[in-house]
């Protein structure tokens, strides 16, 4: 059949399908319910959608009625036009009287009823009694089912494990039941073809390690878990199908499923799928790869194919980390693309059997139309729904295909809510097909047209597309690096070979363009394996310095006088260097400093960052700007750099922030001597290399590492070293404040020293947060990079309604992180930098363990610098614990009675960094906005990870002075600001300018 032909016949039997079932709609919009009158409501109203939708996620949590009649207050108080009655008088009833509290109470009582009857339409039940109960209905009423355990966020191993032993008790379960149930269709098996036993499984839920960037750990993780799984299915002659999650887990979820598929136990047992999804660009691609494998293996396989879940957060993630969009952007692409994708798996029946996944008629009528022009035999294909919705089209599917497989979740209606509001957010959508079919009633015709012309359509009414920032002259974060594409992985374990085939060299110092050599050696070595010489670095005595210093002054006339645009083309220039060269430089930092790739190639993009910003930022402030309005006169304020500078660069960041103060005092028109951190002075060199290769004019950059000891305070009270740059700390940095306060012989200026010294930063942990994210988030804070960063979180305060429960999964999560060295992608934690580093934090382990109770203690690799990660509990402000800086994987618990302790707790300390806090509560989050001093706070995220531009970042109080790095202000303490004013008179005339707004 001609494809116009093909598409007029799907046009017909779409409209047979909607005369089938007219008059009905789904129980979800059925306006005499009270779930379909808030779901009226949430359509016709953005602001209250994302409120309800963000009420119902925390709703879980709320377990005394004082908890869930504040949280109704906050979410739906104010605007009474806004909220439906029910709600309006939920809220309004908070007043303190006892009258009005018991009547908040009911209607609060009301409101969890009704929502929880919204999430019970969802899932067949919250226990396997409940569950079987249900399944027993599904089928008496004609339907197969699939049955998913809710549970997608495991955050230790305990939880994976505890979630592959439900699926076990579940189908021990089954096992008892099933045997009874007649096979749908009369014959031994479903439809003569199907087990009647089917399940559906999140393969993430059953390995917490899961990651893009341990691609093979998390393949033989998950197929550790499936495996026991399916072994029992198979026992029963059941169907086991892999589910497919976000996108970050795409590949490791096809490449799981093609090894259980291929493996010497199961390659016989046909009754094994994977899902697709139709919205990712993807799918194309992967389907083809799959059918090509299928047929050189010989291996029957099935296929689910579904739309996608995750349409906004992985259009939201891609954005923010400066990815290409994984998913088409218009919704008819991908009905465009499930109609593609189903006929080549169609045309593959023979070796791929179909479920097809949809309540769109149009979608469900092309499948039907296509395996009838392909003469498809019943058996390859089937259709499924999702139980709880889309009734209508499930009872007129049966009648008409037969073959319906009802997805049925179940589980405990925590995780079920999460679940609850992806359904919620689908049924909702402006392009949902549900709501224009059963709630705004969109011309049938329009439902049924072929995706292909409404995609057009849409994409040529749709708003242009938007330039790359570097296309139209915007500065734009550097992307991260993406993990889930496999010549990204393969890149950063090449960049190790290669960079460690250069490892032992000797490194000069570069003064005035020249390498100097000196006697004076300080080896760097792998942390993770002191034996490996990273290089031998010469250091810089002061001798060395004053030849620095006198090549500064050398260059200092010609490179000021650069028109500040032409400073900034260095930048750009550098930024270009290091970005063609950024898995090299990761690699470097990845054995010098055990810096794991994806935290690597952070400090090295943000590298790239300071330099593209700086060099926007110098052009915008190099503009002379004019100064008041007065006729007459013409008063112009300029900058001007204030001299020779000494950036003292720290060793966590060994990268980033020596780029970042160096660029600054470059690109404003100071020469630097820049002085690396000991244990990362050959990072340090591949800057000096970078603007080497940059063109950078001799003498405006000089490499000068050295002992602090022997040459640190001679740099810092050299009477012609006009700025400090300064990042380490407190002790030193309050050295360095107090040496250069004095004014030396021949010294022109008081210096300006810039510092970040530090913090003890805190998360707050809210009765209502949501768990999920913070366990992971405090475990990344507190641990990443060994708690190397001056961001880290070392004392995470918990309020005592939740407490037990987050400081056992916070305990698992730490039990389940593996520790090792920092190219291995398996491990979560490597070593600390050095020797030194190790002692401290050993010692400051101890001093925990003393003043509190231990939670936690890893064990560490044999050799190399690895400090054990310890928790404690049972710390309070009094504790050195609580004040300190331990730089390191050491974190203090604190338990507090409610969230004004909290923040009473986390202003506490000397420093006033970074903050982060997990809450759902909006008046929460307004009071720490309000009360929490830091100069970064984080709400409902980690505390590290600060963007130039987007978190510029820097604390006050004993974090440091100095305005925020990669922010507006930055640049202006490297500068001296004049005022030029003319008066522009001449014997009683002045000119006239055409933007003096008193002219009339």
């Amino acid at each position: 059949m001609d494809l116009a032909g093909l598409d007029r016949k799907i046009v017909e039997r779409g409209k047979e399908f909607f005369v089938s079932i007219s008059g009905e709609a789904p129980s979800i919009f059925n306006k005499g319910w009270w779930t379909g009158k808030v779901m009226d409501w949430s359509m016709k109203n953005e602001n209250f959608k994302i409120q309800l939708f963000r009420f119902v996620d925390v709703l879980p949590y709320l377990n005394t009625s004082e908890s869930l009649t504040r949280h109704i207050d906050e979410y739906f108080a104010g605007d009474g036009q806004d909220v439906p009655k029910v709600l309006r008088l939920g809220a309004g009833a908070m007043g303190s009287g006892l009258g009005s509290k018991l009547a908040a109470g009911l209607v609060a009582k009301a409101i969890r009823s009704n929502i929880e009857g919204m999430a019970r339409q969802f899932i067949i039940g919250e226990n396997t009694a409940g569950a079987l109960k249900n399944l027993k209905k599904i089928r008496k009423d004609g339907f197969a089912f699939t049955v998913d355990i809710l549970g997608e966020a495991s955050v230790s191993e305990e939880e994976s494990e505890a979630y592959l032993r439900e699926y076990l008790e579940l189908l021990e379960a089954l096992r008892t039941e099933y045997a009874a149930w007649p096979a749908l269709g009369g014959q031994e098996m479903d439809w003569g073809h199907a087990p009647r036993v089917n399940i559906s499984v999140k393969p993430t839920a059953l390995f917490s390690q899961a990651s893009p960037k341990d691609f093979e750990g998390s393949v033989r993780g998950i197929c550790g878990r499936l495996t026991p799984i399916l072994r029992k299915v198979r026992e029963m002659n059941g169907f086991m199908r892999i589910d497919m999650e976000q996108y970050k887990f795409k590949d490791i979820t096809l490449e799981a499923y093609r090894r259980l598929r291929d493996s010497d136990e199961f390659r016989d047992y046909p009754h094994l799928g994977i899902v697709l999804q139709a919205y990712l660009k993807d799918t194309d691609r992967d389907l083809a790869d799959l059918l090509t494998w299928a047929r050189e293996r010989n291996l029957p396989i099935s296929i689910r194919l579904v739309k996608g879940a995750y349409w906004d957060s992985e259009t939201v993630i891609a954005k923010q980390n400066g990815w290409d969009i994984p998913v088409w952007t218009v919704k008819a692409e991908s009905d465009a693309a499930y109609e593609r994708l189903a006929r080549t798996i169609l045309e593959n029946h023979d070796i791929c059997h179909f479920g097809c996944a949809s309540h769109n008629i149009r979608t469900i009528s092309a499948v039907m139309e296509t395996a009838r022009s392909l003469n498809v035999p019943e058996s390859r294909y089937e259709f499924q729904v999702l139980y709880g919705m889309a009734e209508p089209v499930r009872k007129g599917l049966l009648n008409v295909a037969r073959r319906v497989r009802l997805y049925a979740p179940y589980g405990d209606l925590l995780p079920g809510m999460a679940y609850l509001v992806r359904r919620l957010l689908e049924n909702t959508a402006n392009e949902s097909f549900l709501r224009q079919s059963f709630v705004e009633e969109t011309e049938m015709e329009r439902l049924l047209e072929n995706p292909l012309l409404t995609a057009g359509r849409e994409k040529e009414h749709a708003a242009p597309g938007t330039s790359s920032g570097r296309e139209t002259g915007r500065f734009e974060n550097e992307p991260f690096a993406d993990f889930t594409r496999e010549p990204v992985r393969r890149a950063f374990t090449d960049a190790v070979v290669q960079v460690r085939a250069r490892l032992g060299r000797k490194y000069p110092l570069i003064i005035g363009g020249r390498e100097v050599y000196t006697d004076d050696i300080l080896p760097s070595v792998n942390p993770a394996d002191p034996r490996e010489l990273i290089g031998d670095v010469c250091q810089a005595s002061t001798r060395e310095i004053d030849l620095a210093i006198e090549a500064a002054q050398k260059a200092a006339p010609g490179w000021r006088a650069l028109p500040p645009a032409e400073r900034a083309a260095y930048l750009i220039r550098a930024a270009e260097i290091a970005r063609k060269d950024i898995y090299a430089l990761s690699a470097w930092q990845t054995l010098e400093v055990g810096k794991q790739f994806d935290q690597a190639q952070a400090d090295v993009a943000e590298a790239i960052d300071f330099l593209e910003y700086y060099a926007r930022e110098m052009i915008r402030l190099g503009a002379p700007a004019r100064m008041g309005r007065a006729p007459g006169e013409m008063s112009r304020l300029v900058y001007q750099p204030k001299g020779i500078a000494a950036v003292i660069a720290p060793w966590n960041f060994p990268l980033a922030i020596s780029c970042g103060m160096s660029s600054a005092a470059i690109v404003t028109g100071n020469p630097v001597l820049y002085k690396p951190a000991g244990p990362s002075s050959v990072v340090g060199f591949t800057l000096a290399e970078i603007f080497r290769k940059a063109g950078l004019p001799d003498g405006v950059f000089n490499y000068v590492p050295g002992r602090g000891s022997v040459m640190g305070d001679y740099l810092v009270e050299h009477p012609d070293i006009a700025v400090i740059a300064f990042t380490g700390s407190l002790e030193v940095g309050r050295r360095i404040l107090n040496k250069a306060s004095t004014v030396h012989p021949g010294q022109k200026q008081i210096k300006r020293v810039i510092a970040e010294l530090g913090g003890k930063n805190a998360i707050i942990i809210d009765d209502d947060a949501d768990l999920d994210e913070a366990v992971r988030e405090v475990l990344h804070s507190a641990f990443a990079f060994q708690g190397q960063k001056c961001s880290a979180c070392s004392r995470v305060i918990v309020v005592e309604p939740i407490y037990e429960k987050f400081i056992h999964r916070l305990t698992e999560g730490a039990r389940s992180l593996a520790i090792g060295p920092a190219e291995d992608p398996a491990c979560f934690m490597g070593p600390v930098v050095d020797e030194k580093a190790l002692h401290n934090v050993r010692h400051y382990a101890e001093l925990a363990k003393r003043e509190g109770r231990l939670l936690f203690e890893s064990a560490v690799p044999e050799g190399g610098y690895y400090a054990p990660l310890t928790i404690v509990e049972g710390i309070t402000p009094e504790h050195r614990i609580a004040q300190e800086e331990v730089f390191g994987p050491v974190l203090a618990v604190m338990k507090v009675r409610d969230f004004d302790q909290a923040l009473e707790w986390a202003n506490s300390t000397a420093y006033a960094l970074t903050g982060a806090v997990f809450s759902r509560s909006p008046r929460h989050l307004e009071k720490a906005s309000a009360r929490f001093n830091v100069g970064n706070l984080y709400l409902n995220r980690g505390s590290t990870g600060a963007l130039v531009e987007r978190h510029p970042f820097g604390g006050f109080h004993m974090s440091g002075i100095g305005s925020k790095a990669g922010g507006p202000d930055y640049l202006l303490q490297f500068m001296d600001p004049r005022v030029i004013c003319e008066n522009t008179m001449r014997r009683g005339f002045a000119p006239i300018e055409a933007d003096d707004d008193w002219i009339a």
